[in-house]
């Protein structure tokens, strides 16, 4: 019992002192955002690898996000309900909720996992050490950079997502229930509101901060060689998954209201 005792709150002071550490890391790295905007290219070559390089899958989920939400609803609906809310319904889902989510949820796996490997391999290879050496600041240089083209680019595809997705649920609802054009869009353009787009778009911002700020600090923290790259790469995919989750229930609980 009482080992059982000492190693829960083994893990409570490990839990407590990791959430500490990781607000310190974010308040340094904010602190060092002016720099960063100094050496602009550096963040241009992290936008090009964030944003450019995930168009094919943002194109892939989001087409098959708006596909299988038409297919459903309009199997659910059949001759009951106009076919017009099927446009309505996607349109305000994938808007509000999937294609911010879902592209955010694809990019931890892909954004999040790649700049946590890249960095862990810096910090155990002491090349993260040779910056502090040259009198550079990693913080600067590495991480400011990174955070700020993550928050930039994720609202961005997923503006692009919402597109592909609005026109997959529209080819699929066409194609297999011959739903018009003039009907499923009229569906999206009647019950359209700004307000589901500005949600849309604070989440993909709100995913873009977790993403890049857990890469960046279990990344920044890495030590134990391979092993430890791979430790740090899972616990930022796990932390930024559950955090997406999460934050997005959250913020439709104060936003849709």
């Amino acid at each position: 019992m009482n080992m059982l005792a000492e190693g829960l709150g083994w893990l409570v002071r490990k839990f407590l002192h990791t959430i500490f550490s990781y607000f310190l890391f974010v308040w340094e790295m904010f602190k060092n955002i002016p720099g960063a905007f100094l050496n602009f290219h550096t963040t241009v070559e992290q936008m090009q690898n964030v944003g450019i390089t995930s168009i094919p899958v943002v194109f892939a989920a989001s087409m098959a996000t708006g596909a299988i939400m038409s297919w459903q609803l309009a199997y659910q609906f059949g001759d009951m309900i106009p076919m017009m809310f099927v446009g309505m319904a996607v349109g305000k889902s994938v808007m509000v909720e999937l294609c911010p989510i879902l592209t955010a949820m694809v990019l931890a796996g892909r954004i999040g996992a790649s700049m946590c490997s890249e960095l862990g391999t810096m910090a155990v290879t002491e090349q993260l050490d040779a910056y502090k050496v040259l009198g550079l600041n990693p913080y600067k240089f590495l991480l400011a950079p990174r955070l700020i083209a993550t928050v930039i680019m994720i609202p961005v595809l997923t503006v692009l997502s919402i597109f592909i997705g609005i026109v997959g649920g529209y080819e699929v609802a066409h194609l297999y229930k011959e739903v018009s054009f003039s009907v499923f869009f009229y569906g999206v353009r009647m019950f359209y509101q700004n307000w589901d787009l500005i949600v849309g778009l604070i989440k993909a911002t709100l995913y873009g901060y977790f993403i890049a700020s857990y890469a960046c600090f279990f990344g920044f923290t890495t030590h134990g060689g391979a092993e430890g790259v791979g430790r740090a790469t899972k616990a930022t995919v796990v932390a930024g998954m559950t955090s997406i989750l999460i934050g997005g229930f959250v913020l439709s609980k104060l936003l849709l209201i």
